[in-house]
């Protein structure tokens, strides 16, 4: 009960952190504790995932960092696509805030230097697709496409 005060959690993920913090626990008993925590609403998938979701939006994390998190929590892919949507237009939003906080006010960024791979790669590891990096990128500066000399 100590674990659901502070959050929520999914099934899986609390049954994991039980299974640790109490390994002589018989696992068939635990499912069937956590089987009646569920039954009474105490544990639920969907709370955990809607919540899930707002937390690491706000936190700046796109789409498929989200998705990959709570498939590793092994919450089932209907809920996911039940509140998690990759034509949601507040990705945009997110990628354009971070992008605009990486560029810190450059007016142009060279296609292809360093700065532009660098804020890529870091899209890339927040869950964002090229696309959504790309148009975040054009928002809030000036890509110069000319190479180097």
């Amino acid at each position: 009960m100590d674990l659901l005060a502070r959050r929520e959690h999914s099934f899986f993920e609390l049954k994991q952190k039980l299974l640790i913090k109490y390994p002589e626990l018989n696992p068939s008993n635990l499912d069937l504790a956590l089987n009646q925590l569920q039954c009474e609403n105490l544990i639920s998938d969907e709370r955990f995932t809607e919540s899930y979701i707002r937390y690491r939006k706000g936190k700046g994390f796109g789409y498929i960092h989200i998705k990959a998190n709570l498939g590793s929590r092994r919450v089932h892919p209907d809920i996911t696509a039940k509140y998690l949507h990759i034509d949601d237009d507040e990705w945009n939003k997110i990628a354009l805030d971070l992008v605009s906080k990486k560029v810190r006010g450059r007016k142009q960024i060279q296609y292809r230097s360093k700065a532009h791979q660098k804020i890529v790669r870091f899209m890339k590891s927040r869950g964002f697709t090229i696309n959504e990096t790309k148009k975040a990128l054009e928002q809030s500066t000036t890509i110069n496409n000319t190479p180097n000399k």
